[in-house]
């Protein structure tokens, strides 16, 4: 036999092989993280989606509010702040006492801010806070203000409370 004639037995060996791989892959549908008789449809942020047979479409993601809030005590020099909080009073509880724990005793919460990012920007003779969709925006609308008011304004602290998907 010539080369041509290996060369088309090798296609077709191959072809076959993979014609016979597919059809394995198939027959495995149902394998994975799921109960048995539940659809797998892959996964979303590494969670994997589960279904009922012949139902085409994940089952809808749930997401909850996190919080965070900024609290001050500037007479005392203290700062207090919490992100990731599951309501905004136990934020605001939560920076009172970091703030507290800093030395704080009038602690004043500034800002309380949910599914979102917030930044403590001061200048010289003022402080501000202010809340974005990222720490830079939320960093940069508090630079903003302050330098209306205020000479050397810088950020001080930041942080983030994103939705946490449950489902």
């Amino acid at each position: 036999m010539n080369t041509i004639h290996h060369i088309w037995i090798k296609t077709i060996l191959l072809m076959a092989g993979l014609w016979l791989a597919s059809g394995a892959v198939h027959a495995q549908e149902g394998a994975g993280p799921c109960p048995p008789g539940i659809g797998y449809y892959g996964t979303h942020d590494g969670i994997p989606s589960c279904g009922q047979p012949g139902n085409s479409q994940a089952p809808a993601a749930h997401y909850e509010d996190r919080w965070g809030a900024i609290v001050t005590d500037f007479s005392h020099g203290s700062v207090g702040m919490i992100n990731n909080a599951a309501t905004q009073s136990s934020a605001e509880q939560l920076a009172t006492a970091d703030c507290q724990a800093k030395g704080g005793v009038t602690c004043k919460v500034e800002i309380a801010y949910a599914n979102e990012c917030a930044a403590l920007v001061a200048g010289d003779k003022t402080h501000i806070t202010r809340a974005g969709a990222t720490v830079e925006a939320a960093i940069q609308a508090g630079v903003k203000k302050c330098s209306e008011e205020d000479n050397h304004c810088r950020a001080y602290f930041s942080g983030c409370s994103p939705t946490v998907q449950i489902q």
